[in-house]
């Protein structure tokens, strides 16, 4: 299996692990876009408690076509790009796409 295959397996099975961590009994539903064709894996939160309404992502993640996997957004409190290393997605692989290009470089993943 080619890295990129590998990657998007990887995380599209976190995607649905951390989607199934919502209560069955939960006033909020956790709607998924998993993308294969595309790369894109996202997870967003929606419903209504009392008459606030509840939307927004959680959870995106863009595996490209060169195999670098773009965190775009971790609003977990789980640490996405953990799980995804301890997976098996080298840091390496990995770009901490909500900072700048320029903040990426002091880190240990990738800068793009």
């Amino acid at each position: 299996m080619d890295k990129i295959t590998s990657y998007k397996k990887i995380v599209k099975a976190l995607a649905n692990e951390i989607a199934d961590l919502t209560p069955p009994d939960s006033q909020f539903e956790v709607a998924r876009v998993l993308d294969d064709e595309h790369g894109h894996y996202l997870l967003y939160s929606l419903g209504w408690q009392k008459n606030y309404r509840g939307y927004g992502c959680f959870f995106h993640v863009h595996v490209r076509p060169n195999g670098k996997v773009y965190v775009e957004h971790d609003g977990t409190d789980l640490v996405i790009v953990d799980l995804l290393e301890e997976r098996g997605v080298a840091t390496t692989d990995m770009v901490l796409a909500w900072h700048a290009p320029s903040l990426r470089e002091e880190t240990e993943f990738a800068v793009a």
